[in-house]
């Protein structure tokens, strides 16, 4: 019969104490004795009695002392939140800069061995500090209307267009109707630089085409730089002679994508979850003051989203058996990538640079943080419908 665990320690308690008292040709017959009592392989059984009482070192002990403190935790904490809870590929490059700009508004405080470590920390090393609080804010995704497109002018895919010169745009329309489409309600006009990623928005009141418009009108005189090219879905409130007849009095190019094909207006259709739905949510909103709130809200955004936030650009896409392999750019901002351009005149990279020194982007984001809480009440309100932000992390 077997010795249970417990039987086998104690016998080789007594028996090492015989063992290490005994000289060679008796240790070779205790160490028989033990062989056949227990069980033990004869190499096994005299490493037991030799080792007897003695504890042995971890097989696997941590070499390197911890380089990324609690300190820088908390300094790279402060910056995450700041830049809207972004991916470690995009706040990597963008520390160096961002980090000076928290410093000499005085939201951020740290020593110069805290900033040198937080200025060089990896992608991957920003995800793994940071997963435990990123796992503590999810946005529920939810899928958009599908709208009917029309064939009036010309058509443009996704694989004509020039990411390298700036100029030429995509719009697109976001319904906050809180998934009800019957009556009237608010929307908002996105508007994306495809090369820089220059984003406007404006809310409107409906869907009307005059109010549709005027605000893509607007948001065209805000861009810093000569638009080229403008391309839209098929929806009426684009299709139609009033914006023809402005493209064409401009010299600007209208395009618009085929049916049914929402990737041809990529670009714009991404800004629209990252930065409308991202912070609006998916309530819903009809009147004029909630209109007068979110073009409140837009105009901090607008800057926060140009000057603070970095985006990636895809380079390249191979595919690979199944698998399809993604290359990316290094993150930067629009800001920083209309300085980058070179047809850009100078007096406005200069204009933009003034703008710059005069922004503080944690004060942009409680700014628009308080747009938010405002918005939720007025969601409230209407239908006992709740607003769905993507939670933000407290203590800022």
């Amino acid at each position: 019969m077997a010795l249970t665990l417990k039987t086998r320690r104690e016998v080789s308690k007594e028996t090492f104490k015989r063992y290490q008292k005994a000289r060679k040709s008796e240790k070779t017959k205790i160490l028989d004795e033990y062989v056949a009592l227990t069980g033990y392989t004869r190499h096994h059984a005299a490493q037991v009695l030799s080792r007897w009482g003695k504890r042995s070192p971890p097989k696997h002990t941590r070499c390197k002392p911890v380089v990324y403190d609690y300190k820088v935790f908390e300094a790279l904490r402060r910056v995450w939140i700041v830049c809207d809870c972004i991916c470690g590929k995009r706040l990597a490059p963008y520390l160096a800069e961002i980090v000076p700009v928290l410093e000499s508004c005085g939201e951020l405080v740290v020593d110069d061995v805290t900033r040198d470590k937080l200025v060089s920390i990896s992608a991957a090393t920003i995800d793994r500090l940071l997963a435990p609080e990123r796992a503590k804010y999810v946005l529920k995704p939810r899928s958009a209307p599908v709208f009917s497109l029309m064939n009036r002018i010309p058509v443009k895919t996704f694989s004509e267009w020039d990411k390298t010169e700036p100029g030429h745009e995509q719009v697109d329309l976001v319904e906050h109707n809180g998934g009800v489409t019957k009556g009237e309600y608010a929307n908002t006009v996105v508007l994306t630089d495809v090369c820089t990623s220059w984003t406007q928005m404006q809310a409107v009141l409906n869907k009307a085409q005059i109010r549709v418009f005027r605000a893509l009108e607007e948001e065209i005189e805000e861009i810093p730089f000569d638009v080229e090219g403008l391309h839209s879905d098929g929806g009426k409130e684009f299709i139609n002679h009033h914006l023809k007849e402005y493209c064409e009095d401009k010299g600007i190019v209208f395009t618009h994508s085929r049916s049914y094909k929402k990737n041809d207006n990529c670009y714009v259709e991404q800004r629209n979850g990252n930065i409308v739905r991202r912070a609006v949510g998916y309530a819903r909103y009809s009147g004029e003051k909630e209109v007068k709130l979110l073009n409140e809200l837009y105009v901090s955004l607008k800057l926060y989203v140009n000057f603070f936030q970095p985006v990636m650009r895809l380079e390249e896409k191979t595919r690979l058996g199944s698998k399809v392999r993604k290359r990316y750019d290094a993150a930067k901002t629009p800001y920083q990538r209309v300085l980058e351009c070179t047809k850009i005149d100078d007096s406005v990279k200069e204009a933009l640079r003034k703008k710059y020194r005069t922004l503080n982007p944690a004060e942009l984001k409680r700014k628009i943080t308080r747009c938010q809480n405002r918005l939720i009440k007025y969601a409230s309100k209407d239908g006992g419908r709740t607003l769905q932000f993507a939670q933000k992390p407290s203590g800022f």
